[in-house]
């Protein structure tokens, strides 16, 4: 853990330095469940959740038989929200790297379920075979997709810093592409500006009608900021007593209704994690089936606190 934060903190999974109950989220229902197509990318940003890289292969790809198994187990043991369908969401990496990416999309469209794709959309996802699936796809399925591009700031300075320099226009000629086609749209900026949410609001606001994309800014839903995952910043622990302090829900917590699958290098089958961003963490990696992953979640890292409980922020569309 980082110098700057009390080596104290988040060491024991049931009880705080201050020696007070750790809060813990238990599952309510599948909501979201997350894929991550493999951690390859083809950029490497300066401050990426997941450690991506066009070198990073701690997540290999997934493939339509890894799966096919956590579709079946959706319907095997009762795991829809209210009975019907979910959202089946892919992160990476850059998802359009991954071969498979179009047949896994599929998979879950033709099972009735809410798509949900996380892009850089730049140049993977605008390869002609890209395109002719994402039109495929788009023509019969239509509503039920949405793609959610990272693009970190409303302006070029901004964006390339994080990025590298050029990103900006080459992510926005995707978004040119996939406006001319239709496609449902929102956008994932990031909190590590100095503007405060009205202020990046704004901004992306005059971007988006510059732009012609059919994005609403001020909906949360529609431009997600992302607050930064930065573990040398000081954070509270999550105690039992901090949900009626703060008056935030448990069952508001990402872990509560979502999960995602990953697959580690070198290792045959696949695995559930609790949470997207805590990739790295073994206390986070639930088993190997959803059923064994549904146990309760003790908030014992930094990133549950300053994303979830406090930063109030969610993965999930």
């Amino acid at each position: 853990m980082n110098a700057l934060i009390d080596p104290k903190k988040f060491q024991d999974p049931n009880i705080t330095a201050k020696g007070e109950k750790r809060a813990s989220v238990f599952f309510k229902k599948l909501s979201t469940l997350w894929f991550n197509s493999g951690s390859l990318c083809n950029i490497e940003c300066a401050n990426c959740y997941i450690q991506s890289s066009p070198t990073a292969d701690h997540f290999v790809y997934l493939t339509a038989d890894d799966m096919a198994p956590y579709l079946d187990e959706i319907d095997e043991i009762g795991l829809k929200s209210n009975g019907g369908p979910i959202e089946i969401a892919f992160t990476g990496g850059e998802p359009y790297l991954n071969p498979h990416m179009l047949k896994m999309s599929e998979m879950a469209l033709e099972r009735g379920h809410d798509l949900l794709i996380l892009t850089n959309a730049m140049k993977p996802m605008m390869r002609p075979r890209i395109q002719k699936g994402l039109l495929e796809l788009h023509e019969k399925y239509g509503p039920k997709m949405t793609l959610r591009v990272s693009l970190d700031h409303f302006s070029k300075s901004g964006h390339d810093g994080e990025r590298g320099d050029g990103s900006f226009e080459i992510a926005l000629k995707g978004l040119k592409w996939l406006t001319e086609h239709g496609f449902h749209l929102n956008i994932a900026g990031r909190s590590m500006f100095a503007e405060s949410e009205s202020a990046a609001r704004i901004g992306f606001a005059k971007l988006i009608k510059q732009e012609g994309w059919a994005i609403d800014a001020t909906d949360p839903a529609s431009l997600i900021l992302f607050p930064e995952m930065d573990e040398s910043v000081d954070v509270p622990e999550i105690t039992v007593a901090c949900w009626s302090i703060l008056d935030v829900h448990p069952d508001a917590m990402m872990c509560s209704s979502s999960r995602m699958v990953v697959k580690r290098k070198g290792e045959q089958q696949a695995s559930v994690l609790a949470c997207t961003l805590l990739w790295d963490d073994p206390q986070f990696e639930t088993g190997k089936t959803l059923k064994e992953s549904l146990g309760p979640i003790k908030l014992n890292h930094p990133h549950c606190a300053k994303f979830c409980v406090l930063g109030g922020a969610s993965c999930s569309a």
